[in-house]
């Protein structure tokens, strides 16, 4: 099973930074499956490539610092394929996501650490 993990920290206003993140995923071709007050996990829409190699995406909305609007975002992005190759599908998604969620002109990255 490959997984690919990161830790993102914005800063944007509390009201909008589920809604732009649900938006980012969508624009990634995710549909969204889960949405909670903190917690959002899509799936890749289906037809492009073989079911087994479908990724999901969990993030996790760390909100506890409020004070000064800065947030956690702890994106995992997973699939059942095993990563015999460095630049697997998975791997392909992981980057599209990073790269959407760090570039949105809807807040400002912060800090973007790998896991």
């Amino acid at each position: 099973m490959a997984r690919y993990t990161c830790t993102l920290t914005v800063s944007a206003s509390p009201e909008q930074i589920q809604s732009s993140l649900a938006q980012i995923l969508r624009s990634c071709h995710f549909e969204i499956v889960y949405d909670s007050a903190d917690y959002l996990m899509a799936r890749e829409v289906p037809g492009h490539v073989a079911f087994g190699k479908l990724v999901t995406v969990e993030a996790l909305i760390d909100k506890s610092d409020r004070e000064d609007q800065q947030f956690s975002l702890n994106l995992v992005v997973k699939n059942g394929e095993l990563p015999l190759q460095v630049n697997n599908h998975c791997w392909q998604m992981y980057n599209t996501v990073r790269d959407a969620v760090a570039e949105s002109h809807q807040w400002r990255l912060l800090e973007a650490v790998p896991s």
